[in-house]
């Protein structure tokens, strides 16, 4: 409450400053300053400051856009039209890609243009001093909003770092329950009895077994803190030099730590219950993050990471030797599975405590995605051309207004992750800005007869949508409540009154909204359930190239890990949004276990490269990795290639010094196939997500094996 009231006081500020530079400078349109500063304004200096850089940017490629392109066709109106929505439908497709608070440089590229030549168009030769009016505006609101947030608002990156060490300390903590629970399973003494009955239990279901609903609640938790604490890195990193020399260390650290939360899924409870031998790793394991636990209490852990660094170690030791004791391939997975652990919790501890780091060397890559920014973009164009040509066919004297709020709510609109879902919301609170300026011009405006009774009468208006933009549910209808009251307020310089077009421009707003809503939610609807089957494909594809990739070629873990995770959030967010009945829980532990299929993959490469001397060995393990090919067209057979492989390595006679070698190779191999087993209907690509909602088997479990199925008869 005291921090919302807080920024609500900055945001006023601001307005009643830069307004006030505005109509001292005479600039032509001073409420541009005050609709600045509330796209701008963030609570987070360095998501300000880095808002605020951007949209500078952007501005400056709008206006030199729209100088052009009027230069171009300024005697062919739909040619100039035709020209502009390409434009708006281009800055649209790279506001959908961009990350953060850069999406606003191509945002405003989109509605720049319409603002600068909205009002020259009548008048063309004007289009340079309209586009250095809109600059100076703009630039105005910019350096206000800078001034008096980093006045007023205090910077501590070092609550960035703790955030950071907390979420490892969660991390560790959620693990701790996976491990604790585990290691209190059947003793070794009765390990082969108790192999045989949970094999043949697993052996008769055809699905995964759900995890404890704690550990469910812990990994969405954590998961949504993790998606939170990226952006505010970056923020940091804007605003702090230390924290920028570290940004790229911090990502990949806290990279690490998301992968390490998506490991726990099904699977590996349904491999360790099938596997009661692998009680004693499990009951090491928990034990050392009990104890690291213990030396993060203290708050300045991070200082000093050392002896945490050494505990990690000291168990890794301690699993080589359990390793060298001859155990079966199924406690070897477990072995593996464990040591990947620790190694990636340790890797991460090094990211995110190294005070020096040197020069990173991995690459980690933005997700793009194409369906989405090409529909965003033809949404931009499709909505740009339409106004345009309303405007010209019926000499609409309103029409850069229809123009000005149908393509700055596109551009807007192309940043959230579900333009379609949000527009109804985007339009309701521009709607409500429509009665709301109404009264402001009404009763409010002729009573004023000096500047701070203006700019109280503003703050007034403007209070419910600042104080609300950051709430969650209504964040995105209070933007648009905020944003486009400035713009339909007529405070010049000076005021003057016109009801006939004060009323025209409301009900110019009014048909705005219907049409964004129109296109955006009946002529270009999003397909949500398309959208995630297409993200589900690519996870299986990713797979694939892995396993097919050449032996030569280096495989950076961390930023392959990376980039799926991020396909799996945007998948999760989809299932948000869909309204049929979906095996939502099956697809997300799925999409997490095709992360360790991912992991498996790069052990058999290693494996094939490093460690099986023995040709005929070797010839099998690529054979297998050649499986892959029909992941995504016949899982189950290549789930059968992979055990038949694996059946085939394991009857090979070998020697002691590389029997280890092989077992681990065996391990991996029936560890993907038990994978590919348990949710045929993720890899297949006809499998239930990609039927339509209402063919025969749409809302089938992903653990089902899924039918054949021909192009032409289905």
């Amino acid at each position: 409450m005291l921090g919302t009231a807080a920024y609500t006081a900055r945001v006023f500020l601001c307005i009643g400053i830069a307004l006030f530079l505005a109509f001292m400078f005479q600039l032509q349109s001073p409420m541009s300053a005050a609709t600045t500063v509330l796209i701008v304004a963030n609570p987070t200096v360095g998501a300000m400051v880095s808002k605020s850089v951007w949209r500078v940017i952007g501005t400056l490629l709008g206006a030199g856009i729209s100088v052009g392109v009027m230069a171009a066709f300024m005697q062919s109106p739909v040619l100039y039209f035709a020209a502009l929505s390409a434009f708006v439908g281009l800055a649209c497709m790279v506001a959908t890609f961009l990350r953060l608070f850069r999406a606003y440089a191509a945002v405003l590229v989109g509605y720049t243009i319409v603002i600068v030549a909205a009002p020259a168009f009548s008048n063309p030769e004007h289009i340079f001093l309209a586009a250095m009016g809109r600059l100076s505006a703009v630039t105005t609101g910019v350096v206000t909003t800078a001034f008096v947030f980093m006045l007023t608002s205090p910077r501590k990156p070092a609550l960035v770092l703790g955030a950071l060490g907390e979420v490892f300390r969660e991390t560790v903590r959620h693990a701790l329950s996976f491990y604790t629970a585990e290691s209190q399973h059947t003793a070794p003494v009765d390990a082969q009895d108790h192999t045989a009955e949970q094999m043949e239990r697993l052996e008769s279901t055809a699905s995964f077994r759900a995890l404890p609903p704690p550990l469910y609640d812990s990994r969405s938790h954590l998961l949504a803190r993790m998606a939170g604490l990226g952006p505010a890195i970056e923020y940091a990193a804007a605003d702090d030099r230390d924290m920028q020399a570290r940004v790229k260390r911090l990502r990949i650290g806290l990279s690490r730590l998301t992968g390490l939360i998506v490991t726990y899924h099904p699977y590996w409870l349904n491999l360790s219950l099938a596997n009661g031998a692998s009680s004693a790793v499990h009951r090491e394991v928990a034990t050392t993050l009990a104890r690291i636990l213990d030396l993060t209490e203290k708050p300045d852990w991070q200082d000093n990471p050392a002896p945490v660094s050494a505990c990690i170690h000291d168990t890794l030791r301690k699993l080589e030797a359990l390793e060298h004791q001859s155990p079966s391939p199924s406690v070897l997975a477990s072995l593996d599975n464990t040591r990947d652990v620790l190694v990636q919790l340790d890797q991460a501890l090094h990211d995110l405590t190294i005070q020096r780091p040197t020069r990173v060397l991995i690459p980690l890559r933005p997700y793009l995605e194409w369906p989405m920014a090409l529909r965003n973009g033809a949404r931009g164009m499709f909505i740009a051309l339409l106004a345009g040509m309303m405007w010209y066919v019926l000499h609409w004297s309103s029409g850069p207004m229809l123009m000005l709020f149908v393509v700055s709510a596109s551009s807007l609109l192309s940043t959230t992750p579900s333009a379609a879902k949000t527009s109804p919301m985007m339009a309701f609170g521009t709607a409500l800005a429509i009665p709301s300026s109404m009264l402001c011009h009404v009763v409010g405006l002729p009573q004023i007869d000096g500047y701070p009774l203006l700019w109280l009468t503003l703050c007034l208006f403007l209070l419910p949508g600042v104080w609300l933009q950051f709430h969650p549910r209504y964040s995105i209808g209070a933007f648009g409540y905020a944003v486009f009251f400035t713009m339909m307020l007529a405070v010049n310089n000076p005021i003057t009154y016109d009801d006939l077009t004060l009323t025209n421009n409301w009900l110019t707003m009014a048909v705005a909204c219907v049409l964004l809503v129109l296109v955006f939610r009946v002529i270009l609807p999003a397909n949500h359930r398309l959208d995630a089957a297409r993200l589900v494909s690519s996870l299986t594809r990713s797979v694939q190239r892995l396993a097919l990739a050449s032996p030569k070629r280096e495989v950076m873990w961390v930023a392959w890990e990376g980039f799926q995770i991020q396909k799996i959030s945007r998948m999760m967010m989809r299932f948000s949004f869909l309204t049929e009945s979906v095996d939502r829980q099956g697809y997300t532990d799925a999409a997490f276990a095709a992360l360790s299929l991912g992991r498996l993959v790069v052990r058999l490469r290693w494996n094939a490269s490093h460690t099986l001397r023995d040709r005929q060995a070797h010839a099998l393990l690529q054979e297998a990795l050649e499986a892959f090919r029909l992941l995504h067209r016949a899982p189950l057979e290549t789930a059968d290639r992979l055990s038949h492989a694996a059946y085939r390595i394991s009857t090979l006679p070998d020697s002691a010094p590389t029997a280890l070698a092989r077992d681990r190779a065996v391990s991996c191999l029936e560890q993907a196939a038990y994978i590919i087993r348990s949710a045929p209907g993720f890899f297949d690509r006809h499998g239930p997500l990609h039927l339509g909602p209402d063919m025969p088997g749409a809302d089938a479990p992903v653990s089902a094996a899924v039918p054949r199925r021909s192009v032409m008869f289905g």
